[in-house]
């Protein structure tokens, strides 16, 4: 008896799709054959912000101008990033466009379902190579496509691990000009990358474990909160008794002077923090060392798991979430559908720890983001539109990295400031499919197009004396912008070591040369751009899969 596998079946499944929509409005199907199938694209650091990596800018937190599926395969095989990201991720967190047959300002939420999920099982499948076993992946929908994407994540990661619906109350009231129901709610599908996930349980205060970081040598548990004031009626006019200078273990005085400068106060007098100086803390946190206060888990009450049903008072609604990201903005628009860093915030407690990897493929106004950074977490986001980027995303993390950004959950948080990111923007494919085959663009020349070669197949970019400009273990690799023949195939093997190989990739393969390195340099490869390129990486991917 034959075994088939449950499976949700659509038009074109088989088929790789180009683009949701062509200038008609149609989308655009293409065989798998086809290089935007295969292509990883080159990546370029553009901008900095804050504190950064000068020696490993790939484990910065980082901010992809660029599709989606362009920026998941770049963290997945290109050497540098997959060393970072693969298998590394501990929470993702999508809000992908709900296909509601709407079109909003800042991106076009319309496709036809077989075009949708095709769209989305391709992003699926890399993102599960990115989660770590002990990740979590949390899809946010409505009711559109909800079913449709259970289905699918079913077939991705395995009906066994799904582990709950949560359904979010995100509106504070009724639409009056709805015609049937007034939609209330959203639903936040969570699945595990393996049995080894769990949950980090609520205390009884309503927190949960994660948001009490530091233990005691005793084992109590306790999280810390800044001595400085955060009210905007904290100042040394109105309260002087809380403005006095405290001694710091590098025994400098330090005031309540706020991130932007002003004046402020303590939240103790001075009596208070002398009597009690064994529940301070000093932490440095992005501008210097300051104190905090120590505030102790209750052992007596054993914490719960979290439930399901999560409501707007508790952790925001849409309003909420609109009227921060208009006070983060860099022009006079609205972002359409931002999301309250509170929602997110419950996301991020109990799926993940600080110091934690944090991924948002579908960044628009960069809610994932921002929370993960004011939360201690690392982050990846991707934002498609270079607009959305330059009037919502950007300035929006800039804002939270200066401690500028007071609103959502800076201050349940005590976030002041720090950190840093880097802006990194994808590059238009160096490939082109002609009625004939694959053909190289005008772009793809030189040292930028060789870098893309070497993140195609895998190798470490190390450019130096000569052709040879990548490793993989004892491969070497070479890119000739034009023909190779004997004598070029001599010259590269002359560079190598002993025990080194090379795989040779050129534009134009001469006769005898493919026969002379394979008699002088077994193991090593002479390849053409661009068809064989991508047909190294279809078997070097194989490979992987199999684990050679």
């Amino acid at each position: 008896m034959s075994s088939t596998r449950l499976e949700l079946v659509w038009p074109n499944k088989d088929k790789f799709l180009l683009s949701p929509q062509d200038e008609n409005g149609k989308p655009i199907w293409v065989e798998r054959t086809h290089p935007a199938a295969r292509e990883v694209r080159l990546a370029d650091f553009i901008e900095a912000a804050g504190e950064v990596s000068q020696e490993r800018p790939e484990s910065d937190n980082l901010l992809f101008v660029g599709d989606s599926l362009d920026a998941l395969r770049i963290l997945n095989e290109s050497p540098a990033f997959r060393r970072e990201y693969r298998g590394k991720v501990k929470l993702i967190y999508i809000d992908p466009p709900f296909n509601t047959g709407q079109t909003f300002a800042h991106y076009d939420d319309w496709m036809e379902h077989s075009t949708w999920l095709s769209f989305m099982r391709d992003r699926l499948l890399l993102m599960k190579e990115l989660l770590s076993p002990d990740g979590s992946i949390w899809v946010h929908l409505d009711d559109v496509e909800q079913h449709r994407m259970r289905s699918l994540l079913d077939e991705v990661f395995g009906s066994e691990q799904f582990v709950t619906n949560i359904v979010w109350q995100k509106a504070d009231s009724p639409r009056m000009d709805a015609q049937q129901f007034s939609s209330s709610h959203d639903t936040i599908c969570v699945y595990s990358k393996s049995a080894n996930w769990h949950v980090n349980k609520f205390a009884p205060d309503g927190a949960v474990e994660s948001d009490y970081p530091y233990s005691e040598e005793d084992g109590r548990r306790f999280k810390s909160s800044p001595l400085r004031k955060w009210g905007t009626n904290s100042n040394r006019s109105d309260r002087p008794k809380l403005w006095y200078p405290i001694i710091s273990p590098d025994g400098l005085e330090c005031w309540p002077i706020k991130p932007d400068g002003t004046e402020g106060n303590w939240r103790w007098q001075k009596s208070k923090v002398d009597s009690d100086s064994h529940l301070i803390q000093w932490m440095d946190k992005g501008s210097g060392l300051q104190p905090y206060v120590k505030e102790y888990m209750d052992a007596e009450k054993k914490p719960v798991p979290p439930v399901t049903w999560w409501a707007n008072d508790q952790v925001g609604h849409n309003r909420e979430a609109k009227a921060h990201a208009k006070r983060l903005s860099a022009s006079s628009e609205v972002f359409s559908t931002p999301k309250p860093e509170r929602l997110l915030q419950r996301i991020l407690q109990i799926g993940s720890n600080p110091g934690d990897i944090v991924f948002d493929c579908f960044a628009g106004s960069g809610t994932t983001a921002a929370t993960a950074h004011k939360m201690g977490r690392r982050w990846v986001t991707v934002e498609i539109q270079p607009d959305t980027v330059r009037e919502f995303t950007k300035p929006r993390l800039t804002q939270v990295l200066e401690g500028r950004d007071k609103a959502g959950i800076s201050e349940s948080e005590g976030w002041a400031g720090g950190g840093g990111f880097r802006v990194v923007e994808i590059q238009q494919s160096f490939y082109a499919l002609m009625a004939f085959g694959v053909v190289l663009t005008e772009d793809a020349t030189g040292p930028r197009f060789a870098r893309a070669v070497a993140g195609q197949l895998g190798f470490d970019w190390q450019p130096g004396v000569g052709v040879l400009c990548g490793r993989r273990g004892r491969m070497r690799l070479a890119v000739v912008d034009g023909a190779v023949g004997i004598e070029e195939v001599r010259a590269i093997v002359s560079e190598l070591r002993e025990s080194d190989r090379v795989t040779v990739v050129a534009r134009i393969l001469l006769p005898g040369a493919e026969d002379w390195l394979a008699e002088n340099s077994r193991g090593s490869l002479l390849i053409k751009a661009p068809s064989d390129v991508l047909k190294e990486r279809r078997r070097r991917r194989r490979a992987i899969e199999v684990g050679a």
